[in-house]
């Protein structure tokens, strides 16, 4: 190792999951999430469905100029119409190849997973958090509720902060999850943020999942 590596490459992942094993473990990961008590009477705000992608939205494409950002750890996730400003923490797979979730105690806590790209690069990042826990709602319980053109910031170890703007919000079924829709890489740096919604059984939690599709429109 030179002397002249920073301390942020040596903590760069070696090796970034494959993509056909993402789709899967992320999957798989979510659904055991804490899927939240049950005890709220309305529930979590659902996707509408206007805030899908369309045809109409430039999808995938950054604004002019714009260029991905190299790898850097991440440290903030903010997005302002639902007042969400929550650090990050970095999660990667469990002993049983899952993606590994925030501590369910703390409300205010995201997951970066690290088997993939970090928010800004060339290809697609994924932010992850609860949507509940038995005390109340979580970090991202209002992410629903995201309308297409706003926006997410995501503030990165290098004191750099990427935006992204959404472009679609959608609820699929946990049982018939689209991960080469959700997790494909573009070409462009694009962000996934990602809960529990749909309906809620005590038995089985919420079956479903909130994805949010996003792309990098701006570095501050």
């Amino acid at each position: 190792m030179s002397g002249s590596q920073s301390a942020e490459e040596e903590e760069r992942p070696r090796k970034r999951t494959p993509f056909g094993a993402l789709a899967l473990v992320l999957l798989a990961g979510l659904a055991l999430i804490r899927n939240g008590s049950g005890e709220f009477s309305t529930g979590p705000p659902q996707p509408a469905s206007a805030a899908a992608p369309s045809s109409s939205f430039a999808v995938g494409v950054p604004a002019p100029g714009m260029q991905a950002l190299p790898y850097s750890m991440v440290d903030r996730v903010t997005i302002p119409e639902i007042k969400v400003d929550a650090p990050v923490t970095p999660v990667g797979l469990d002993a049983d190849g899952w993606v590994g979730a925030p501590p369910p105690e703390d409300p205010n806590l995201a997951g970066w997973f690290t088997g993939a790209v970090s928010p800004g690069e060339k290809g697609t990042a994924v932010i992850v958090g609860h949507v509940d826990n038995a005390h109340g709602p979580a970090v991202f319980y209002g992410l629903g509720s995201l309308k297409q053109g706003n926006h997410v910031e995501v503030r990165r170890r290098d004191q750099r902060t990427a935006v992204f703007e959404v472009y679609g919000i959608e609820l699929f079924e946990k049982e018939n999850f689209p991960g080469d829709r959700v997790y494909s890489s573009t070409g462009k740096p694009e962000l996934r943020v990602i809960t529990c919604g749909g309906g809620f059984s005590k038995q089985h939690g919420y079956d479903g999942n909130v994805v949010v599709f996003a792309r990098m429109v701006e570095v501050r």
